[in-house]
């Protein structure tokens, strides 16, 4: 049994500080621990409009496939090796499993990193259906204090969507001393250094542009995401926390409160900060798969479900150094498409989260984990292979 954080008071060799909560043994506490961490802003849902998901049993755990090595594997095991805390698997609408570990519970909010960018994505297309946000407008339209930055210079809010800016940023997760580690002080994770007090919109305002000319290339960086989320709050004149549960949470039925990580400044995390329960983001990947349509309404409109489906750009994925993790893929307004049209779609985050949206199959599969390694691509590959047998083998 794990002794983290337990104890009164807690023994240094337990306890969770921003010097260590996303290392190996303490971000299993953390990850679903991060109110007790850093400054969040609360995501409200509607007690009223919650409403439970069907479920139906199926147990998945001796379902075997193999692995792009060739090796055979039960879900059980990959989920074990995965360092999972939650896994949950949808068809159609009903639960078919779920599970739970190291003691994340079905009303414990889990910190979902990237997964951030995705669901931030369809808030932006219920934003440009309303009228509120222009996707085509230049970034500097929105955020003048960007003139001068990698954001200006014909910059668009499409841009920011489809992480095509040109911007000279390396993300580089296990940095000790440039400028991700900056990065990371900026929105408050790591501790500050008392002569460099940066913010992360002072942070944004910093950035250089890049060689190539923005829309070429598909270049993965979170600042860019964090830009975007400053965008949609200069655009609605509201907080992104509430506009989240506005135009999701609340119209979901969603049955916790999620939140999402602060700077030191209130600046929300839009890249990497939400916190939220297994079941919601299984409530939400299942809105996603039937074109922005939960509980009878239209939430996300369905035209933008479509055009996350169908318009990204292959030819910029092709040029990135991202194009052998998803051959013949793309990514679109946040979302990674994994082939052609109908194909599966993904959220990923770091340490191991993932939502997988299978069309065709009408399958959900959300894994929350605590993965040691940032970035593990040999076990993402063999992640992405255990979910497809899943669709396969409900799919028929």
């Amino acid at each position: 049994m794990s002794r983290i954080m337990t104890g009164a008071p807690v023994s240094s060799e337990h306890q969770v500080t921003l010097d260590n909560w996303r290392t190996k043994p303490y971000s299993q506490w953390s990850f679903r621990n991060v109110r007790r961490l850093l400054p969040t802003a609360a995501i409200a849902h509607d007690p009223r409009a919650a409403t439970p998901l069907p479920q139906r049993c199926d147990d998945l755990g001796t379902l075997a496939f193999t692995t792009p090595a060739g090796e055979t594997l039960s879900i059980e095991r990959m989920l074990a090796m995965s360092n999972t805390d939650g896994f949950l698997v949808m068809r159609q609408g009903q639960i078919v499993t779920q599970w739970y570990g190291h003691g994340l519970t079905p009303e414990t909010p889990h910190l979902v990193f990237s997964i951030t960018k995705s669901l931030v994505g369809l808030l932006c297309g219920v934003l440009a259906d309303q009228g509120v946000l222009d996707v085509d407008a230049s970034v500097v339209d929105y955020l003048p204090e960007l003139r001068g930055s990698a954001y200006d210079h014909g910059a668009t809010v499409r841009h920011l969507l489809d992480m095509t800016a040109s911007v000279t940023f390396a993300e580089d997760y296990l940095d000790t001393r440039g400028n991700f580690l900056r990065y990371r002080r900026a929105m408050g994770w790591n501790p500050p250094l008392p002569d460099d007090p940066v913010d992360l919109r002072r942070f944004l305002t910093e950035l250089r542009p890049g060689e190539r000319a923005h829309g070429e290339v598909f270049h993965y960086n979170s600042p860019t995401t964090d830009v975007l989320g400053w965008v949609i709050e200069r655009a609605a004149a509201r907080p992104l926390d509430a506009l989240l549960s506005q135009h999701l949470w609340m119209p979901l039925g969603a049955q916790h409160e999620a939140c999402i990580t602060l700077d030191r400044l209130g600046a929300p995390r839009a890249a990497a900060g939400l916190c939220a329960t297994l079941g919601d983001l299984a409530r939400c990947a299942e809105m996603v798969r039937c074109r922005g349509v939960a509980n009878g309404k239209q939430i996300v409109p369905g035209w933008w479900i479509d055009d996350i489906m169908n318009n990204g750009s292959r030819e910029a994925w092709a040029r990135s150094t991202w194009a052998d993790f998803l051959p013949g893929g793309c990514y679109r307004s946040k979302w990674y498409l994994t082939g052609a049209a109908g194909a599966p779609f993904i959220a990923i985050g770091i340490h191991g989260q993932w939502i997988y949206v299978d069309p065709r199959a009408a399958v959900v599969i959300v894994k929350l984990s605590s993965q040691h390694l940032p970035v593990d691509e040999p076990m993402d590959d063999i992640v992405l292979a255990a979910f497809r047998a899943i669709a396969r083998h409900l799919g028929g």
